[in-house]
């Protein structure tokens, strides 16, 4: 079971990702990136945080240690931007932290190298929760005291939301041509070797029971959490076994990071953005990681 902390102060948002994660001080004197429950994507992106991070630290793969934190809205009156205002109001009670890495870097793949059996094994674990999240254009990766580590596993396991379709979407292939670590010729078979066979239903089964149940309550089709903890069991379960067949290399392909299309973005002249005139600044503007 997750630890449990009580959020004292609400530091700053962290405008990088979507969900509008933020920074925040608990009673255990610890830091955390918190990630709520009032966000757009919703619970079943703080499932999937659980379930695939707790797997990765339980294969040895480095990820931040995850902790329920909970919260109240009156942590926020002081924060003066009022879409956070908002999300804060909106995720009062149970909410997911993962430790905070200060003073740690993004993950570049023309700054940093790493050897093909640890590269093998970050490509594996991603092909193995069907990690759409960690390309070349958005690596949710970080390097902290020269190692990197792997953070944000919300998009994973794309069969959660469609739970009638979930046999066949987690049979599917995964193509890593795009993956952040393809460069360095991933040892995959190696991985396989060495982690699927710690993919136990026993492991699978632990990891699960991690989940707080008030975020599992109410999924159509399952009578209880426990109910829906045990199909998620039996989606990662199989796919370990064989994953590393069915998963492709191939040609990365050249299209830059996504942009608003120019449908949208031609009225907004004088504001310059990256599709127009080589600008670089105003709204829609995007960093070299594809963050806004």
């Amino acid at each position: 079971m997750l630890s449990e902390v009580t959020a004292t102060r609400y530091v700053t948002p962290l405008r990088e990702g979507g969900s509008l994660p933020g920074i925040v001080e608990a009673d255990d004197l610890g830091t955390y990136v918190m990630k709520f429950t009032g966000a757009g994507q919703g619970r079943k992106t703080l499932v999937a945080e659980v379930v695939c991070g707790q797997l990765g630290r339980r294969l040895g793969l480095r990820v931040p240690e995850l902790v329920t934190i909970q919260l109240d809205p009156v942590i926020g009156l002081g924060e003066p931007d009022q879409e956070v205002q908002e999300l804060l109001k909106a995720s009062g009670g149970l909410n997911l932290g993962m430790d905070y890495l200060p003073g740690s870097l993004g993950f570049d793949p023309l700054a940093y190298t790493m050897d093909p059996v640890e590269a093998g094994r970050v490509v594996w674990f991603d092909a193995l929760i069907n990690n759409v999240d960690r390309s070349w254009r958005n690596p949710n990766m970080l390097v902290w005291h020269g190692e990197p580590w792997l953070i944000d596993h919300g998009a994973t396991m794309i069969w959660h939301h469609n739970w009638p379709g979930a046999r066949a979407s987690a049979a599917k292939p995964y193509d890593a041509s795009d993956h952040v670590l393809a460069p360095f010729a991933p040892d995959v078979d190696a991985a396989a070797a060495e982690l699927a066979p710690l993919v136990t239903e026993e492991l699978l089964t632990e990891v699960a029971a991690d989940v707080p149940d008030e975020w599992l309550v109410g999924e159509p089709g399952f009578d209880t959490p426990d109910a829906l903890r045990r199909a998620y069991v039996e989606a990662l379960l199989p796919r370990a076994a064989t994953i590393h067949e069915r998963l492709t290399l191939g040609k990365r392909t050249e299209r830059g990071p996504s942009r608003a299309p120019g449908w949208l973005t031609d009225h907004l002249t004088p504001w310059p953005h990256p599709t127009k005139d080589g600008g670089t600044g105003g709204i829609g503007a995007r960093t070299e990681d594809g963050t806004t």
